[in-house]
Order: C-alpha cells, then sequence, then structure tokens
C-alpha cells in the first residue's frame, strides 16, 4: 500500500525492509512480553486470571498505542518532507522498569503481605504514576535534563540492571550451563561482536530457538527437566479471547502511594530522559520527530495500561538507527503493534512460555543487563566513571538486604530478631545496608549527581544536591526504612553537612578566582 505525491515519491506503508524490523523488534518484545509473564507467575504467583485476563490484555492496548502512533507520526513526517526512506520509532515494554516493578514494588509487597492481588495493586499504582511523570515530562523534560547529570541517572540505573536484572537470570544460567552458555554465546556473537548469523536470523530469535530446541532434545533423553511437555498440553487452557477492561484497582494502589514516590519519580524522569536520546538518536540518523509526541505516546500508554491491569509501562525504544539499517520504514511498527495485540489477547503467552524453557531466555536478559550497566560508562565522560560506581552502590546494598532477609526468613527469623550485634559479629554490616539500599534508585541519583558536580568543580551545584538529600533523607524518601518525620535524621545531617563544605569551597573558590595574584619579589 502507498500514497503517491505529486511532488514528491510515493510513501508506502509496507517495503520489504520491513520484513527484517518486524521479525528483529517483533521478537525482542514478544520476549520481553514472555518474560514479564514468567516473572508474574513465577515471581509474585499472580493468579492464571489475572495475569491471561488482565495484565496481557491490557498490554495488548498500551503496546499498539505506541506502535500504532509512531508509525503515524512516521507517515506523516515522510508526507511532509516528501522523503520515502522515514522509519518509525521503535516501541514496547520498558525493560527495566519491567525488572523494577516486580523485584522493587510488587515482591516486596507480596513478601511483606502475602497477597499477590495487592501487590499487582501496587504495581498498577506505580505504573500510573510513572505515565503521569512522563506525560509531565512531556512540557518539562529538557530543563531537568538540563539539571541532572547523565552519569547519576545512567549510574543509578546501571546499578538496577546489575543488581536486579543481572545477578538473578546469571545464578539461574549457571544452574544448566551446558544449554545456557549455547544462547549466551549465541547472543554474545550476534549483539556484541555484531557478526552476520546464516539467512539474516536475529541473534535473539537465534538464541531463544537453539536453546530450545537443546532443551527439549535433553528433556526426550532424560538428561535435564527444564521443560515439560504437560505444561505445553495445560497451556492451551489459556488459549481464548481476553479482552481488556478498565477498573478501580489502580486506584486500591494509590491508597499507600508515598512509598511508589520513592522509585516512581527518578525513574519516570529516567523515562522522558531516555526518550530525549532516542529522539535525538533517530534525529542523527535522518529522521527528526517532535520530542513532546513521542513522550505523550509513552505517557499515555503507561497510564491506559496502568487503568486496564498492566504495571508494565511502554517505552520508546533506543535503536531506530539500526532499524532504518536494515530497511525497516513504517510497516515494521505497525505490524508490531498489531501481532502483539493478537498474541495478547489470544493467550498465545502461555504457550510460548510453555514451549520456551527459562533457561534459553535467561542470556538474553543477563545480555540487557549487561548493556544497561555498561552503557552508563560508555555514554558519560571518563573523569565521571567514579560517580557512575557511586551511584549504582545503593542498589548493590538493597539487593543484598533482599538476599539477607530472605535468608533469614528461610530459616525462620529475621534481622530485627536475632539483633544487629550478632550480624555485625559475623561481618554482616546490616544497618548501614538497610540505610544505604533505603530508595535506592533516587538515593544513587542524588549521590551521582554530587559526585559528578564536585569532579567538574561545580560546588554549588553539589551543595544543591547535598542540600537536596538531606531533605529527602530526613523525610525518610531515601536512606529510609520508612516515610516519616525525622525517619533518617544523622543521614540528614551527613548530607547536610557535606553541602555546607561544598559551598564552604565554592566560596573559597570564587574568592581566589577574584583575588589578583600578588606580585613576584625579585
Amino acid at each position: 500500500m502507498s500514497m503517491t505525491r505529486a511532488d514528491g515519491p510515493s510513501i508506502r506503508w509496507w517495503v520489504p525492509g520491513d520484513w527484517n524490523g518486524f521479525f528483529g523488534l517483533f521478537t525482542n518484545v514478544v520476549l520481553n512480553v514472555i518474560v514479564l509473564t514468567g516473572l508474574c507467575l513465577g515471581v509474585i504467583k499472580l493468579p492464571d486470571g489475572i495475569v491471561f485476563g488482565r495484565i496481557l490484555p491490557a498490554l495488548g492496548i498500551a503496546l499498539p498505542i505506541g506502535n500504532l502512533y509512531y508509525a503515524y507520526l512516521a507517515y506523516r513526517l515522510a508526507k511532509k518532507e516528501g522523503r520515502d526512506d522515514v522509519t518509525a520509532m521503535p516501541y514496547g515494554p520498558s525493560v527495566p522498569h519491567m525488572f523494577i516493578v516486580v523485584f522493587v514494588i510488587m515482591l516486596p509487597a507480596y513478601l511483606r503481605t502475602h497477597d499477590a492481588v495487592l501487590a499487582w495493586q501496587m504495581g498498577l499504582a506505580w505504573a500510573f504514576i510513572i505515565g503521569v511523570i512522563v506525560l509531565i515530562g512531556a512540557f518539562v523534560g529538557p530543563f531537568v535534563r538540563r539539571m541532572t547529570p547523565r552519569a547519576a541517572m545512567l549510574g543509578t540505573l546501571a546499578g538496577i540492571s546489575i543488581a536486579f536484572i543481572s545477578m538473578r537470570p546469571a545464578f539461574q544460567m549457571w544452574e544448566v550451563p551446558w544449554i545456557a552458555f549455547l544462547s549466551f554465546g549465541i547472543v554474545l556473537i550476534s549483539w556484541t561482536a555484531n557478526v552476520r548469523l546464516p539467512g539474516g536470523v536475529p541473534g535473539g530469535l537465534a538464541a531463544v530457538l537453539v536453546g530450545t530446541v537443546i532443551a527439549w532434545i535433553a528433556t526426550v533423553f532424560g538428561w535435564t527437566d527444564v521443560v515439560n511437555g504437560a505444561q505445553v498440553s495445560a497451556s492451551f487452557a489459556d488459549f481464548g479471547l481476553h479482552l481488556p477492561r478498565p477498573s478501580a484497582h489502580v486506584i486500591s494502589g494509590l491508597v499507600d502511594i508515598a512509598p511508589l514516590l520513592v522509585t516512581a519519580i527518578p525513574l519516570g524522569i529516567y523515562n522522558f530522559t531516555e526518550g530525549m536520546n532516542n529522539v535525538e538518536s533517530a534525529a542523527a540518523a535522518g529522521d527528526e520527530y517532535n520530542l513532546r509526541q513521542i513522550l505523550l505516546a509513552d505517557g499515555i500508554g503507561a497510564v491506559v495500561g496502568s487503568v486496564l491491569g498492566s504495571p508494565f509501562p511502554p517505552a520508546v525504544y533506543i535503536g531506530h538507527p539500526g532499524w532504518k539499517a536494515v530497511g525497516g520504514r513504517i510497516g515494521y511498527s505497525l505490524a508490531t503493534g498489531l501481532v502483539i495485540a493478537a498474541v495478547c489477547f489470544l493467550g498465545l503467552t502461555a504457550l510460548l512460555l510453555a514451549v520456551v524453557p527459562l533457561v534459553a531466555i535467561l542470556p538474553i536478559l543477563l545480555y540487557i543487563g549487561l548493556v544497561i550497566g555498561a552503557q552508563a560508562f560508555q555514554a558519560v565522560p571518563s573523569k565521571h566513571a567514579p560517580a557512575v560506581v557511586l551511584a549504582l552502590i545503593p542498589n548493590i546494598a538493597a539487593w543484598g538486604q533482599t538476599q539477607i532477609d530472605g535468608a533469614l526468613s528461610a530459616a525462620g527469623t529475621s534481622a530485627a530478631q536475632l539483633g544487629m550485634g550478632k550480624l555485625m559479629a559475623t561481618g554482616v554490616v546490616y544497618r548501614g545496608m538497610e540505610l544505604l539500599g533505603g530508595g535506592a534508585v533516587l538515593a544513587g541519583l542524588m549521590l551521582g549527581a554530587i559526585a559528578t558536580f564536585i569532579i567538574n568543580r561545580e560546588f554549588n551545584k553539589a551543595a544543591a544536591y547535598a542540600l537536596a538529600a538531606a531533605v529527602l533523607s530526613f523525610f525518610g524518601f531515601i536512606h529510609g526504612v520508612q516515610l516519616a518525620w525525622a525517619a533518617s535524621p544523622t543521614v540528614a545531617l551527613g548530607y547536610a553537612l557535606l553541602g555546607v563544605i561544598c559551598l564552604a569551597v565554592a566560596w573559597r573558590e570564587e574568592r581566589m578566582a577574584a583575588s589578583p595574584p600578588l606580585p613576584v619579589k625579585a
């Protein structure tokens, strides 16, 4: 299908290169849908009815909103500029947010209450807040981006990726390494070395196919039990037409909104900041999109998805130049949205999850974590590397605390019951870990920003962030176990003193710059 202009080339909705773009983007998105389905079922223990009857149908609306809208924007840009080489922006579930909402929002709520539905409701509220922040970011994003160092934003995200995205898949891979390493090798060869696979098969698809085939062969011969034929048969029970419907569950989750803001605010900011970067990347490749229009689609997708039942915010994907290079234009985004909607509405994810073993997907998850972590160092000046490391430490502390709490819970006790003295005697600095990891995402952002500005000798800005961190600590938004008046007064005092030091150094630097040098005596 095409549209012909009298003063320009034919604008086609589909070109041969869209097949490459479609298989690549669809594989990427559907793998993420499979993973988030597995996380909901296996980690949060949500009932099948909620996963296949509420979450996936909601995604079946939220994801195509972006895909179809971005295809429209690409068509409009092509028509406006009279070009036939415009490529639509890619769109799908935000991978960092996918893991954060599961492991940072829903899982702690589930472990605390043993109520999976309540955990889901909190996830919905969190996604709704993310969407609202992105919508606000469409208007204030440029200012926020100017005020926040990239090292701080990417550094705290690196902490999330290393601790909460990479660790668990890596540990699970080593349980079945002889299968996982095959898929992981394909991922590394295809995606890091950019080796073209036979027939141009996308690396992610090849890794999953090889891992799946080997796992099924091994199961048939009795070498492993990572897949189960009975689960494939049972998955057909979820096959059918599941249409989305709005509900008040998101309102129930908003009742306890304060803890959600601790991660939703910085991650919402990250969402629209990363959206800006992706728009700039597309502009460098020749397609100049309106930033506000791109971000509005992200925000609306998250809000609509949460109201319909999905706690997974969608986002504009990185990679526009790549899809453009393989020939993708308008149709690949359009087709991806439509096919993903069909997969979600028909309950096909259960079948895919039963056929594709987790061990074949884990290498992709580990790779995603590696890339996000590496990006923090690659996309900032080398002198900011210490700030990146500082920004990621709070998330590592938060992850470490979850491991200790889980082990103690399995033993029928807790840190409070054991006492800090006993833990300290074994070398476990639990209280410091608990405080450092409180509000880890926002804490990492503040620490990274302070360090970046100090490295740049912008001491007034460092002081401003230190004093802001003091306020956040005082009320427990960061470095606290709960939101309260004087939640962490000693931490707040420490940040305040750091701010005073930075102000003093700034004053001294200004005085020295203003004072003329003393004459040198002969």
